[in-house]
């Protein structure tokens, strides 16, 4: 049998579109609490949740388990192999040396560079920048090791276009009270990576059900956050250690940027040159900072190799 029969996690994942109000609970509180779930008793996690036992105790069959205990086994077994990570890891570089370690971390990261060339679908690359750039309010959404991600990517949104709504939670209901005016002329971009986040799930089934455009940034076409989207960029991200490899998703963002930028450069010029003259105004940076406007490094981005040929002849 394959791996994914026996990932908890995955079996949850799968079902999550077909789950009942209540299952959905149950499942977005195990992933965002699985070691403290996994200790729970079936009356315990309908308690903490706010369900029954008897819909515990369903939902854990519903997973294709004989029952509560035999899901609380499969839980447990679960967070026993998350937290032997650093065992794990220990056995695959103890040996190394430095030098030798960031060799092969970085040799790791140059291959889910070259796997994401191979495996992102041009189209939807393009669709997103149009949806992108055509959306009333984009909202992001990232949370745990992919937050960073959305905060960078929040950063230059603002820079190329307004209405850009950066979405800042621990708890699902205070990111819906975030996204309550979402609507259909407004895009959701969401980012998640294994281990997936339940809070950014939900959020794109509710952006999908107010008919917003829904963007995934996530790691293959069995990722959960496709569910609900329209457009998937796919990046790969695997585990080298304790540690999510965002390489390659951040590469993709800074894609998206430059194409934005190459779409928009007026737009993109009058933005910066607005906050050269706030900066200088209220002494923000004492000039110290680089002159990016007269220079317009990401502007001239993709006449670089043509004018390096150019020059050449």
């Amino acid at each position: 049998m394959e791996q994914q029969e026996f990932d908890i996690i995955t079996r949850m994942n799968e079902k999550y579109i077909k789950m009942s109000k209540g299952h959905k609970a149950i499942a977005a509180y195990i992933s965002d609490h699985y070691d403290q779930a996994a200790f729970m008793t079936a009356a315990k996690l309908g308690e903490t949740v706010g369900v029954s036992e008897s819909t515990v105790v369903r939902f854990a069959m519903h997973l294709g388990y004989e029952g509560y205990p035999e899901f609380q086994n499969a839980l447990a077994e679960w967070v026993k192999n998350k937290l032997n990570s650093v065992q794990k890891m220990g056995a695959k570089y103890g040996k190394s040396t430095q030098s030798e370690i960031l060799t092969s971390v970085l040799s790791a990261d140059i291959e889910k560079i070259q796997d994401t060339i191979v495996n992102l679908d041009p189209a939807a690359f393009e669709a997103a920048v149009d949806i992108i750039l055509g959306a009333q309010t984009i909202y992001l959404i990232g949370v745990r090791s992919c937050e960073p991600l959305a905060d960078f990517l929040h950063f230059y949104l603002n820079m190329i276009r307004g209405n850009v709504v950066l979405i800042k939670t621990t708890s699902v209901s205070e990111m819906f009270e975030q996204m309550i005016r979402v609507g259909e002329k407004d895009a959701v971009i969401g980012i998640s990576f294994p281990r997936y986040s339940m809070r950014t799930l939900k959020a794109m089934e509710f952006a999908n059900d107010r008919n917003a455009k829904v963007i995934t940034i996530t790691d293959s076409i069995h990722s959960p956050m496709n569910l609900y989207s329209s457009c998937n960029l796919l990046a790969r991200s695997d585990m080298v250690s304790i540690v999510d490899s965002l390489v390659a998703p951040l590469s993709v963002i800074n894609a998206l940027v430059v194409a934005l930028c190459l779409r928009r450069p007026d737009d993109v010029k009058r933005n910066l040159e607005t906050l050269e003259d706030v900066w200088n105004n209220y002494q923000v940076y004492l000039n110290d900072e680089i002159n990016f406007i007269d220079e317009e490094p990401i502007l001239n981005y993709s006449l670089t190799r043509q004018e390096e040929e150019d020059g050449n002849e």
